[in-house]
């Protein structure tokens, strides 16, 4: 029997999110001259399917299926993310210069969206296959040693991601699933320490090589640099102003108040907030559900990570347990860095929430992804 909890939130997740994109769609619906419901139309059709293939694959029989069809979804979308650098323009749809998506006619897919679950299933096969052979005791160096493949295979998803399809928000996400099963595989402290020092300095070097993210990060710190105590004024920014999105974003939250204005009465999503049916969907609730109810679909988005994590702990083989702790830190880390974008607490990332925000690849690869982890729950004694 699949865990109930957890494939009830998700869905209750996903009713919420056509009622989300219904209200705060009216703008790009004008914007773009579409028929009135044709946001609403795509994000049913792209719940139904995620909801009959979360079915499908819960279904499926752990011991026979769960390895190949986690192979296929790595190697699937890992081929995917690579042909698109290759692929004519007139199959690829950019939007402000970045390309990633594969247009297949009237649709387009999103091939990062299915490798972030593919690459938590990677991770999870080949760590479960090393024992730990008391890494805490082993020299650092023997201890990256054991880790270059996966490192190489992050860099190259780094390449891909972050400069073929300037998407640093996927990229942060990635990462740090990669540390969080590193972590749970038994590395030592000084082994994270270096590697933290090493990804700054590689964000570093990605933010400046980049002048579309040299400029978002510069907004960001002339936002937040006036609540800094004792900052050094050579350390202002003067130059830059503060996003009006951010701006917009904060006073859509405020506006909201604790009850909100009433669904469907939020004056932000008129074209204040960019994006908000998709990076903004937070801001936009805000405002028309208050705080009370962005803190209720807070709630459930924790609590079908919650139930990830019951699910984790309760499993034994360490691929399983690997698998399903990877999935709900994938889902966690999406979540924050929106959260935190929206906010003005860190630079705007461009990446949504899942389940919630409009988009059929986010909805489709994250039910694939808890379809995974519902096949696993079957394994977990009542």
């Amino acid at each position: 029997m699949i865990d109930r909890k957890l494939y009830i939130s998700t869905v209750a997740l996903l009713f919420i999110s056509l009622i989300s994109v219904y209200s705060l769609s009216i703008f790009p619906t004008i914007y773009f001259g579409a028929p009135k419901y044709a946001f609403l139309k795509r994000q049913l059709i792209a719940v139904v399917l995620g909801i009959v293939l979360m079915t499908i694959v819960s279904k499926f029989n752990v011991n026979r299926v769960f390895t190949p069809f986690g192979f296929l979804l790595f190697v699937g979308s890992f081929f995917a993310i690579v042909l698109m650098l290759f692929l004519p323009e007139t199959y690829v749809k950019a939007v402000l210069g970045a390309k990633r998506w594969i247009k297949i006619g009237s649709f387009s897919v999103a091939p990062t969206e299915y490798f972030k679950y593919g690459f938590v299933f990677f991770l999870s096969w080949s760590l479960a296959r090393k024992a730990k052979n008391h890494l805490n005791e082993n020299s650092i160096t023997k201890e990256f040693f054991a880790v270059i493949p996966y490192f190489m295979l992050l860099i190259v998803a780094i390449g891909i991601i972050a400069i073929g399809q300037k998407d640093m928000g996927q990229v942060v996400v990635i990462s740090g699933v990669l540390m969080a099963l590193l972590w749970l595989s038994g590395r030592s402290k000084r082994f994270f320490l270096t590697i933290l020092v090493s990804f700054a300095a590689l964000f570093v070097v990605l933010i400046k090589i980049a002048p579309h993210r040299l400029h978002r990060f510069k907004g960001w710190w002339a936002g937040i640099q006036e609540s800094i105590p004792f900052l050094p004024e050579s350390m202002k920014i003067h130059d830059t102003a503060v996003p009006l999105h951010i701006t917009n974003s904060l006073n859509a939250i405020k506006n909201g108040g604790i009850l909100g204005q009433g669904l469907g009465e939020g004056q932000y999503k008129l074209g204040f907030l960019s994006e908000v049916h998709t990076d903004f969907v937070l801001a936009g609730l805000s405002e028309e559900i208050g705080y009370l109810g962005l803190l209720a679909i807070v709630g459930l988005i924790f609590y079908i990570i919650f139930r990830m994590f019951e699910i984790a702990s309760k499993l034994n083989r360490p691929m399983h347990k690997y698998f399903v702790y990877g999935v709900a830190v994938t889902i966690f880390l999406s979540f924050i860095i929106n959260a935190y974008g929206i906010s003005g607490l860190i630079p705007i990332k461009g990446i949504a929430v899942p389940l919630l925000s409009y988009g059929g690849s986010q909805i489709i690869a994250t039910c694939i992804g808890i379809g995974m982890v519902l096949m696993l729950s079957k394994k977990v004694k009542k």
